[in-house]
């Protein structure tokens, strides 16, 4: 049985974290990232119907997001994989 499909969309307005927190789109956005995603698309597509935003906004947002050091409190696996595979990218241009 699934959850309603709700369930698994991030809030649009979210209250403000507290201080040295996440927001819940922060939260959101590295919960995506750490899942895998099957078939071609699929992550584009869940980017678009669980948060609500383009993929380029994601990706923007979470590039960003890499290099706050309150993400990598939150989910160092997660956040030092992209750290690795950005340092690589900048390292083949």
């Amino acid at each position: 049985m699934t959850a309603p499909d709700h369930e698994h969309r991030a809030p649009r307005a979210e209250a403000a974290p507290r201080a040295g927190e996440l927001s819940v789109r922060d939260r959101a956005l590295l919960a995506l990232e750490r899942r895998s995603h099957a078939g071609p698309g699929a992550k584009e597509r869940a980017i678009r119907e669980e948060l609500g935003i383009s993929p380029v906004r994601y990706y923007q947002l979470l590039n960003a997001l890499i290099d706050d050091e309150r993400a990598l409190r939150e989910d160092p696996v997660t956040v030092n994989r992209l750290r690795r595979v950005r340092d690589a990218k900048r390292g083949r241009r």
